[in-house]
């Protein structure tokens, strides 16, 4: 277990576990340990070998490796003695200085109690970083098969996928020599990565110098092409917006209704339906008397809902049931409790479920 690990679970709140964020490592979702001035040298150097690269967000040399260096930090995230590591030199400028960094991406690796350096000079894949690893590190460790989460076009299930008039679906039309598509990969995934627990969501990719029919159906005349085929609309919308995971979140939140962030989380907005904000505010000025037809309303307007929207508009009966049974204090004490449950050790499904209701929770607080 990593330093940063050890000290959230020992304090075990919120507010020493924020006390603390700036001087603690951070271990990413990607398997790679985050470096920082503060931790670098408490974890670089000490009791097992470190390959660490320096880069900057900026950097497109850096997005290229992004993928491979999250390939080789899920093969050697079990392996006590390797640490796989990360320097934003845009963010720690005095680690990337000390350690004689002047170009982005650099890859280092540090020995075995040492912070002397040596530099990686060999092919910056996911195989190649592996192998020289395990023969610096002493270590036998293969390569580990990252799953994607893009889904796979071909001739074969193009239509059946992208014209399913129940799905929106957003296809890169790429080709595998193509620098800039390449360049988008990483992003691209994350993109699909963020959206993987929405059903009506698709983010899908075909290789259109193999898959040319498909391609020239939709006038696809240069790579990367992407375009947008909404539930009912199969046509194909060309997307012109930018190529940062932001961009892609922004525009598929407000093209498919979903209220995700990059990382895949639901925001405060997901599950609010105004459509039932008036019914809400009736039942939370309602005397006590009067609880019972301002839920009949509540109950009525959720029988008209289709959809994602009926799904969360048996959310807000049982609140809103649980609401009149319990008093006003209920909603407010509920949220807390889900808090401090988020804050646990979660699945990204569990995370949804008690966002959702927390977030629908909260229109019923006064």
């Amino acid at each position: 277990m990593a330093r940063s690990q050890i000290w959230f679970f020992a304090f075990g709140t919120l507010t020493l576990a924020l006390l603390f964020a700036s001087s603690i490592a951070v271990v990413s979702a990607d398997d790679v340990l985050v470096l920082t001035e503060d931790n670098f040298e408490k974890e670089v150097g000490q009791d097992r070998g470190a390959l660490v690269e320096f880069y900057a967000p900026w950097c497109g040399h850096c997005k290229k490796l992004a993928p491979e260096y999250e390939k080789l930090g899920a093969s050697f995230k079990k392996a006590k003695s390797v640490l796989i590591g990360k320097v934003d030199c845009d963010e720690h400028k005095s680690v990337c200085s000390k350690h004689g960094v002047t170009g982005y991406p650099t890859i280092q690796w540090f020995p075995k109690g040492s912070l002397e350096p040596k530099k990686y000079e060999g092919p910056r894949t996911a195989e190649a970083l592996t192998e020289f690893v395990n023969n610096e590190g002493g270590t036998n460790v293969k390569l580990a098969t990252v799953p994607s989460n893009v889904v796979v076009l071909t001739e074969n299930n193009f239509n059946e996928v992208v014209l399913d008039n129940t799905k929106d679906v957003l296809v890169e039309f790429y080709a595998p020599w193509c620098g800039h598509c390449k360049n988008l990969a990483p992003i691209y995934e994350k993109v699909a990565t963020a959206y993987k627990f929405e059903e009506d969501v698709v983010i899908a990719n075909l290789d259109a110098d193999k898959y040319k029919d498909p391609a020239e159906k939709y006038g696809v005349s240069g790579y990367p092409t992407l375009k947008f085929f909404p539930k009912g609309n199969k046509a194909g919308e060309d997307y012109d917006g930018g190529r940062d995971l932001d961009d892609f979140v922004s525009f598929i939140n407000e093209k498919c209704g979903t209220h995700r962030d990059g990382k895949g989380q639901l925001t405060s907005k997901a599950g609010v339906l105004e459509v039932l904000s008036d019914a809400v505010k009736e039942l939370v000025a309602a005397a006590d008397d009067g609880k019972k037809a301002a839920l009949s309303k509540i109950e009525e307007e959720v029988a008209k809902l289709e959809g994602s929207a009926a799904r969360y508009g048996k959310i807000y009966s049982k609140v809103a049931k649980s609401y009149a049974e319990k008093g006003s204090d209920y909603a407010k004490k509920e949220m807390e409790r889900l808090n401090r449950m988020l804050e646990k050790s979660i699945s990204a499904a569990k995370a949804d479920e008690f966002t959702l209701k927390k977030n629908i929770l909260s229109t019923f607080v006064a």
